[in-house]
């Protein structure tokens, strides 16, 4: 049975909804209003109490907030509430001086009660109180708290690009996707704006705190003159009415402003941590027994004093003793179970069996070995993320590389140090480093603000400046311009950039003959009869290596075996196969140089320089090592000022060159000028239009 709603009955339902949309406008406007019409005692009385209630609503919301970004509309509520309180002052201080003479509860009940109630009916004593709370917010918790919210805002806005930068990495080596970027770029603005707005709302609570002692002296001078030349009242007289009115009405307002100064406080002195408040302090304060085992020693000595009053000194000792003790054995217990051997360890050894094939396993195509104090980086129940961090680095890879690449081998060494991880490709070692898994690597990307303490080293991924540092001093390092990153986000990103470098030898058969069955689902007439009547699968092999070797990425399949088909009845030479491919593949290969631009610049060999390199090759068959020494070193050294003048002005390092010698040229610059790319002059597509910006040779 389906039960439907009226429309008529929804109608209401709907209204509720929308009214937390209009709550702030209207509590503005009646804000405006206290101040121009006056209120009857009663609509006063409720107005206090509603501000009162307001104040301990914000300070709870903040001692249970997660993190202060759960509370973003903190600044925003702090200036409402101010103006509220300031619209009261105004209403309760009208009512005052026009009705005070009338008795002490002619402002209302709650100014009558903390004028009578809480300071006893005694001005005196109620000046000294209405002082002093003055002089806690005003001195100890305002300043204190618009001193860190300045801070914390010039900090975080200092770390801003450290912290894109850290996105950046994070995005660059898979461990996270566009979508969770993009989430996290939002949060590093909303907190950038967080921090700049409290710095701002902290002026509120101070101007607030001064305003509330101008109002005090105002009304009770005012209250003084009015009694007195109005009404007819004594010195004596008027002195007590408005003095007693004037304390209770800032009482009433001080309260409330000193609730919120403490929530301000307490927001901004908050780590951006997911514990809320009481969950911090006790792991934090409490989870030492030796503390409060010195802590209770020390009462309980002054507890003996003659002298001293036993009882409370002695009962808190044995309080804090007993929590000791408590907390003590809890420790114990666990480090017990930590230590307690698995029960299969006891279990009888089993007879070896015969060997089989079996036990000669291959080598695995990636694996990682880590030292034994990075098992818990690996292990999910210890809070272990990078499992979750080489999944991504495998998908991004494999979306950039256009083919699925092979899982990643992970176990433990225990012949490796205990801080050591060593990656392999196909049973051979490419790259190894050093990690502490509970530390943070703070990276120099070429210009920091200053230094900072911990233990040097280099980053293993780009061999960059770097330097260990405590988690503690993430924000400080972000700060001073550094590109901080976690444990397992360096070991990601090394082994991104190895699998990069090496990406042509995690292509095999198997995965070739993947992406022809996947391009035959789409194209099946392209990949009928292609391999093997066409050519072999060895030569598609060889060419899509050669392709990964000069970083073309294999995600246009379709074009690479439409072109292979075409000059297959040509050339079965995997290298003249390549080349043919990279013409196909021009827009590609433009494209990943310098994006959509119209203009490509490149540098040029002198013609004289290329009949000599092509007379060198022909000799040489074809081989870069047949260049003369002497002349290499040359080209060499002017190709290397080329490429750094190009890298300067922010452009593309694009060599260009006949299609005879750059294959040659790509494989002599490949190790010593990385950033250069080698282009022959059918690769240029012709819609774009080429900028000689330097012509090598002169």
């Amino acid at each position: 049975m389906k039960l439907s709603i009226p429309f008529a009955s929804r109608l209401p339902l709907a209204r509720l909804q929308n009214m937390p949309a209009i709550g702030a406008p209207v509590m503005v406007l009646a804000t405006l209003a206290m101040i121009i019409l006056p209120m009857p005692p009663l609509l006063l009385d409720m107005t206090f109490t509603f501000n009162i209630a307001l104040s301990l609503v914000v300070l709870l919301v903040t001692v249970y907030t997660r993190r202060p970004l759960d509370f973003a509309a903190f600044p925003t509520v702090l200036l409402i509430a101010t103006l509220l309180r300031l619209a009261l002052n105004v209403a309760s201080t009208r009512v005052v001086l026009l009705h005070g003479h009338e008795g002490s509860d002619a402002a209302g009940q709650v100014i009558d009660a903390f004028g009578s109630v809480v300071i006893g009916g005694n001005y005196a004593v109620g000046l000294v109180v209405f002082l002093i709370l003055m002089i806690i917010n005003f001195m100890v918790v305002t300043k204190g708290a618009g001193r860190i919210s300045e801070v914390s805002a010039r900090f975080t806005l200092d770390a801003l690009p450290g912290k894109q930068m850290a996105i950046d990495a994070d995005l660059n080596a898979g461990l996270i996707d566009q979508e969770q970027a993009r989430t996290r770029r939002f949060e590093v603005t909303k907190e950038a704006d967080f921090y700049g707005s409290m710095d701002g709302a902290s002026k509120f609570v101070k101007g607030d705190a001064i305003a509330g002692i101008l109002i005090l002296f105002i009304n009770i001078i005012g209250g003084l003159i009015i009694g007195m030349t109005q009404y007819g009242l004594g010195f004596m007289e008027a002195m007590e009415i408005y003095s007693l009115l004037t304390i209770g009405d800032g009482l009433v307002a001080q309260i409330p402003s000193l609730l919120l100064s403490i929530g301000a406080a307490m927001l901004v002195t908050r780590q951006n941590t997911d514990e809320d408040m009481g969950q911090q302090m006790y792991f934090q304060m409490f989870n030492n027994p030796q503390a409060l085992i010195i802590t209770g020693v020390i009462l309980f000595v002054m507890g003996i004093v003659p002298g001293m009053p036993h009882v409370p000194f002695l009962l808190l000792a044995a309080i804090i003793g007993g929590a000791a003790y408590w907390r003590y054995k809890k420790d114990k217990i666990a480090a017990l179970v930590e230590k307690e051997p698995p029960t299969h360890a006891m279990a009888p050894a089993q007879p070896m069996k015969e060997l089989s094939w079996d036990d000669v396993q291959p080598v695995d195509t990636i694996g990682l070995e880590v030292g034994y104090r990075l098992i818990s980086m690996v292990d999910k129940d210890q809070g272990g993320e990078l499992l979750e961090r080489v999944k991504g680095v495998r998908k991004k890879l494999s979306q950039d590389f256009g083919f699925l690449v092979p899982p990643v081998h992970i176990r433990d060494n225990l012949e490796l140090p205990p801080n050591s991880y060593r990656i392999s490709l196909m049973g051979v070692t490419c790259g190894e480093a050093n990690i502490h898994p509970n530390m943070d690597l703070a990276i120099n990307p070429g210009q920091v603000f200053g230094n900072i303490d911990g233990e040097r080293t280099l980053d293993p991924a780009f061999g960059l400046e770097a330097v260990w540092i405590q988690v503690s001093q993430r924000e400080h390092a972000q700060a001073l311009g550094y590109t901080v990153v976690d444990s397992a986000t360096v070991l990601a990103t090394h082994l991104s950039q190895l699998l990069t470098n090496h990406a042509a030898q995690l292509l095999g058969h198997e995965e070739v003959q993947n992406l022809l069955e996947m391009l035959g689902q789409s194209t099946p007439k392209l990949v009928d009869g292609f391999v093997p009547d066409q050519l072999p699968l060895g030569a598609v092999v060889k060419v899509m290596q050669n392709l990964l070797n000069e970083a073309i990425p294999l995600r246009d399949i379709r074009t690479i075996v439409q072109t292979l088909s075409e000059y297959s009845s040509k050339s079965q030479d995997p290298d003249i196969l390549t080349a043919a491919a990279r013409i196909g593949l021009k827009r590609l290969i433009c494209q990943e140089i310098n994006g959509i631009e119209a203009e490509l610049p490149v540098i040029t060999l002198v013609p004289e320089l290329e009949q000599i390199l092509h007379q060198t090759m022909q000799s040489a068959g074809g081989e870069s090592s047949g260049i003369e020494p002497g002349l290499a070193e040359r080209l060499q050294r002017s190709l290397t000022e080329a490429t750094q003048q190009q890298e300067l002005k922010g452009e593309p390092a694009v060599l260009l060159t006949s299609g005879v010698l750059r294959s040659t040229l790509a494989k002599f610059v490949k190790n010593t000028i990385p950033t250069l790319r080698v282009l022959s002059y059918q690769e240029v597509p012709d819609e774009k239009q080429i900028r000689i910006v330097n012509a090598v040779g002169h």
